[in-house]
C-alpha cells in the first residue's frame, strides 16, 4: 500500500487538479492507495485573513469569504457532472454557512483564540478533500471521504497539537480494516478526546500522511509538491541547485532543521520509526524521479546538501570569571529555555572564556535581558562582560553522512568561503560529522551558498559571474570571444563564464541566469536607462560568488567606483587606465585593498593591450630584480601614424586613416596629446615600485596649439592639414640622419619623458612597424641586453584578448 499527499500548490486551479486526478488514477491501477489533500492553494491564508479582519471589526472579511465560496462552488461545477452536483454543492454551502456564523461571532466579540483558529482553518482541508473525493469517483475510483478528525487524536495544544499515537494508530488500523477502496483524507486536522478540532502545525498535511503511512505500515509515502524533490540548496538563492536523488532520514532531518522547506522533521518521525521510505515528487513533472528519503542512502558526494537560516543573531557570553566555573552553561541554557528561546547553534571556546549562541533575531533583545538578569552579580563584579549581540547574521550548513568517511570537508568549506572573502563568526560541528555549520553575515548568505555549492557540487567547473560595463568595440569583441571559446574553456579549463550584467553609456540590462551570448546582447531602448549606482547595486544584490566587474570604458566615473567594488568583494578586470594613473595615494589604496581583501584587481591591458607587460614586470620585481630604466613605444595608434608617415602620406591623412581603422580614440587628439602614453609610463613606473606622480612625467603633445580647441573632429582634421609641412620636415630631418621618428616614453631616475624622438638604426625601436608596441626593461639582471616585449598594441581584438586572458587568469586563480 502507498500513501500519497498533494499540497495546496498541486491543487491550486482546475488544470492542476485534473493533473492530480490523472496521477492518482494511474497510480491506483498499480497498487492500493490512500490520498491526503491539503486545502486548495491559498485557502488557508484567506481563512486566517478573514478571521483577522473580523477580529479587527473590519467588514471586508465578507467579500473575501464570498470569493472563497464562489471559487469552491465553481470547482464543483467544473469537476462534477451536473446531475451529481447537488449533494456536493449542498455540502460546500453548509460549510461556508458555518464559516459565516463563525466569522460573525469573531466580528462581534473581537476575539480569535487558538482553539477557534484551528476550527476555522480546518474548513480548508475538509472542503477540498470532500470535493476531490467526489471528483475521483468520476474517474471510476471507489473513494471514501475520511475526516482525519475522526481518527487522529491529539492533546489540546491548539495550533501545534501533539499526536497520541497509541490511540491514533489503533483508530486508523480499525477504520482501514472495515473500509477498503481509495481513502481520501483531510490533511492537517485532528481532534482531542473531547472532539475539539486541532491542527498539526507547520507542514501538517505532510504529517497527516506520515501518520497514516506508519499506522498502516505502508510500503511508501509520496509527498507531491511543486518542486522536483529536495534540492542541494535553495533554488531561489543558488541558480545551479539540483535535485538530491537520495537522502537518509538523518540527512533530511538536518537539512530541514537548517531551512530546507520541502520536508519537515515532524513529517519524517512516524515514517522514520516504521522505516517507511518517503518520496518527494513534482506534481507538474511526474516523470521526474524526485528525492527518496530512507533509512540509509547511497553516498556519492562528500555532502548531500547545503541549507541556511536567515535573520539570526549571535549572543556572546564571555568573561574571565567564567573559566573553570561549574554550571555556567546550565544557567545560560536554562535561562533561555525558561524564556522559551530556541537555541539554533552553540560554539564554545575550549578555554571556557566565552560561549557563542545563535538564536532567531526576534528573540535577541529578550535573550540579552534575561541573561544579564541571571548573571547580574557576575557582571557587576566584573567577572563577566555584558552580553554582546551581533545582529544581521545567517547560519549556513553543509550536510552529509559521507563527511565522516572522507577528511577535508571542513577545509573545503572554509576555503570556499575564504576565497570569496566571507568571514566566519562562529562554527559548530558534531562528533557525528553529519553537519558543519558556520555563522556568517546575512549580506553574505547568497554569495556563501553559491560559493559552497560550486565547491561541493560543481567542483569540476568554476563559474565566473561577469558584469560588463562598456559594450563598444572592445566589449562586443570580448563577448564574441567568450562565446566562441566557452565550450573549450568548460572542457579543457573546467571554467564557465556567465555574463549577468551589461551596460553602455545609455542603457543597461541584467539576466540572473546569464545572457545568451550567441545573440551578442547589447543594451537598448527596451532595457533600463544606464545608472552606474543602480548597476552596482544590482550587481551586489545578485550576490554571486566569484563575481567580477569588467570595465571596458575609459570613464573616470567608473574608475572612481573601484574602491566600492572591491569593498563589495567583487573582482575587477579592466583596460581603463584612469584608476591606476590617478593620484599615487588612490593607486596605493586600491592595491592595498585588493591585497588585504584578497580580491583580485587585474589590469594587464592598461599598457600595450594584450601584451604581457605588467605581469612580466611583476615577475621581475617578485624575483628580486630592480628596474633601472623603462623605454616604450606604448601607443599603437601613434606608432602606426609615424610608421605610415615615413611612406610619404601627409600627417593629417595618416591620422584620419588611423581613426578609420579604429586605432585611435573617436577624437584622435586624445592619442596625439600624448596623455595616454603618459598614463601608461606612469603606471609602469608605479608597478616598478617607484613613487611616481603625474607631475613627474613631462609630455610633448603632437596636437598643434591652434588645433586643440576646435569643436568637431572633422574640423580638427581639416585644420591639421596646415601642419603637414611641419611633420614632413621632422621626417626629412630624421631621414637625413638615417633615423626614424618614434613617439616614445622613457622612465629613469624617478622621472619620465613622453614625446617624439628620432632613433638610430641600432635602436630596437627602429624596426617597429604598423601598430606594434615595444617595451624595453633595463634591470640589474637585464642590464647589458634589456628585456624586450613586442607585439600589436592597438585595436579592439588585441585589447579584448588581453581582457579575456585576465578573466581566464582570474578563473584559474579562483579554483
Amino acid at each position: 500500500m502507498k500513501i500519497v499527499k498533494f499540497g495546496g500548490s498541486s491543487i491550486a486551479d482546475l488544470d492542476s487538479i485534473q493533473n492530480v486526478l490523472s496521477i492518482i488514477k494511474n497510480a491506483s491501477q498499480k497498487e492500493e492507495l490512500a490520498v491526503v489533500f491539503s486545502a486548495f492553494g491559498g485557502v488557508t491564508e484567506n481563512l486566517l485573513m478573514c478571521a483577522h479582519l473580523a477580529r479587527q471589526n473590519d467588514p471586508d472579511y465578507q467579500p473575501l469569504l464570498r470569493g472563497m465560496e464562489k471559487r469552491h462552488l465553481q470547482l464543483v461545477k467544473q469537476l462534477i457532472p451536473v446531475q451529481k452536483q447537488s449533494s456536493v454543492l449542498t455540502y460546500v454551502k453548509i460549510r461556508f454557512n458555518e464559516l459565516e456564523d463563525l466569522y460573525h461571532g469573531i466580528f462581534l466579540i473581537k476575539e480569535f483564540s487558538p482553539r477557534t483558529s484551528d476550527y476555522v482553518v480546518s474548513f480548508g482541508e475538509r472542503i477540498s478533500a470532500f470535493i476531490l473525493s467526489e471528483a475521483l469517483k468520476e474517474v471510476d475510483l471507489d473513494t471514501h471521504f475520511v475526516d482525519a478528525r475522526d481518527l487522529i487524536r491529539t492533546n489540546d495544544r491548539f495550533g501545534n497539537a501533539k499526536v497520541i499515537f497509541p490511540t491514533t494508530n489503533q483508530l486508523i488500523y480499525d477504520f482501514y480494516s472495515k473500509n477498503k477502496g481509495l481513502l481520501v483524507i483531510t490533511g492537517f486536522v485532528a481532534s482531542t478526546n473531547k472532539g475539539e478540532t486541532t491542527t498539526l502545525g507547520r507542514s501538517g498535511s505532510d504529517y497527516t500522511a506520515a501518520i497514516f503511512a506508519a499506522a498502516l505500515k505502508a510500503d511508501s509515502l509520496e509527498i507531491w509538491t511543486d518542486v522536483t524533490g529536495v534540492m542541494t540548496a535553495d533554488p531561489k538563492l543558488v541558480y545551479s541547485a539540483i535535485t538530491i536523488p537520495q537522502l537518509s532520514y538523518s540527512e533530511a532531518m538536518e537539512l530541514s532543521h537548517f531551512g530546507a522547506k520541502v520536508v519537515f522533521p515532524a513529517t519524517m518521525q512516524p515514517a522514520m520509526k516504521r522505516k517507511v521510505p518517503i518520496y518527494i515528487k513534482n506534481t507538474f513533472h511526474p516523470e521526474v524521479e524526485g528525492t527518496l528519503i530512507c533509512e540509509s542512502s547511497e553516498n556519492t558526494k562528500l555532502i548531500k546538501g547545503i541549507s541556511s537560516l536567515s535573520h539570526i543573531s549571535l549572543l556572546n557570553v564571555q568573561g574571565s570569571g567564567l573559566v573553570e566555573v561549574v554550571g555556567v552553561s546550565s544557567r545560560v541554557f536554562g535561562t533561555l529555555a525558561q524564556a522559551q528561546i530556541n537555541v539554533v547553534l552553540i560554539s564554545q571556546a575550549s578555554s571556557e572564556h566565552s560561549i557563542c549562541i545563535a538564536i532567531k533575531s526576534d528573540d535577541a533583545d529578550l535573550a540579552r535581558e534575561v541573561l544579564e538578569k541571571e548573571f547580574q552579580y557576575e557582571i557587576l563584579a566584573g567577572e563577566m562582560d555584558k552580553v554582546q549581540i551581533m545582529p544581521n547574521m545567517a547560519v549556513i550548513a553543509v550536510v552529509g553522512e559521507n563527511m565522516k568517511h572522507h577528511p577535508g570537508a571542513s577545509g573545503r568549506l572554509f576555503q570556499a568561503l575564504g576565497r570569496n572573502n566571507i568571514n566566519v563568526s562562529a562554527i559548530a560541528q558534531g562528533s557525528s560529522e553529519l553537519n558543519i555549520s558556520a555563522v556568517i553575515k546575512q549580506s553574505d548568505l547568497q554569495k556563501g551558498l553559491n560559493a559552497l555549492h560550486e565547491a561541493f557540487f560543481l567542483s569540476d567547473n568554476k563559474v565566473l559571474h561577469v558584469f560588463l560595463i562598456g559594450v563598444g568595440l572592445i566589449g562586443k569583441t570580448l563577448i564574441k570571444m567568450i562565446h566562441s571559446q566557452l565550450a573549450k574553456l568548460q572542457e579543457d579549463n573546467m571554467l564557465d563564464i556567465k555574463i549577468h550584467g551589461l551596460a553602455n553609456s545609455r542603457f543597461m540590462a541584467f539576466d540572473e541566469d546569464g545572457f545568451d551570448l550567441s545573440t551578442l546582447p547589447v543594451p537598448s531602448e527596451k532595457d533600463l536607462p544606464m545608472n552606474l549606482q543602480v548597476f552596482l547595486n544590482t550587481m551586489n544584490s545578485m550576490n554571486f560568488s566569484n563575481s567580477v566587474l569588467v570595465d571596458c570604458t575609459a570613464s573616470q566615473e567608473v574608475a572612481d567606483t573601484y574602491q566600492r567594488v572591491l569593498e563589495s568583494k567583487v573582482a575587477i578586470v579592466t583596460p581603463n587606465k584612469r584608476a591606476n594613473s590617478g593620484t599615487l595615494e588612490k593607486y596605493k589604496s586600491l592595491k592595498k585593498l585588493s591585497d588585504q581583501r584578497n580580491i583580485k584587481f587585474f589590469y594587464e591591458t592598461n599598457v600595450a593591450a594584450g601584451l604581457p607587460v605588467i605581469n612580466t614586470l611583476h615577475d621581475l620585481i617578485l624575483s628580486g630584480d630592480r628596474v633601472i630604466r623603462i623605454e616604450g613605444v606604448l601607443s599603437g595608434s601613434m606608432n602606426y601614424i609615424f610608421s605610415e608617415l615615413s611612406k610619404g602620406t601627409p600627417f593629417s591623412k595618416v591620422v584620419a586613416q588611423a581613426k578609420e581603422k579604429g586605432y585611435t580614440e573617436p577624437d584622435p587628439r586624445d592619442d596625439l596629446s600624448g596623455m595616454d602614453v603618459a598614463r601608461k609610463i606612469l603606471i609602469l613606473g608605479r608597478e616598478a615600485e617607484q613613487e611616481l606622480h603625474f607631475d613627474d612625467v613631462s609630455v610633448q603633445s603632437m596636437v598643434p596649439e591652434d588645433c586643440a580647441n576646435i569643436e568637431s573632429v572633422e574640423a580638427f582634421l581639416q585644420k591639421l592639414e596646415e601642419h603637414d609641412g611641419h611633420f614632413k620636415q621632422l621626417l626629412e630631418e630624421a631621414d637625413q640622419k638615417n633615423e626614424k621618428l618614434r613617439f616614445m616614453a622613457v622612465l629613469e631616475n624617478g622621472k619620465a619623458t613622453v614625446g617624439l624622438k628620432s632613433v638610430a638604426s641600432n635602436h630596437p625601436f627602429y624596426s617597429l612597424v604598423g601598430s606594434d608596441n615595444m617595451i624595453l626593461f633595463t634591470t640589474e639582471r637585464y642590464h647589458e641586453f634589456p628585456m624586450i616585449i613586442r607585439g600589436p598594441g592597438a585595436g579592439a581584438d588585441v585589447t579584448a584578448a588581453g581582457v579575456f586572458a585576465d578573466i581566464i587568469r582570474l578563473g584559474n586563480y579562483s579554483r
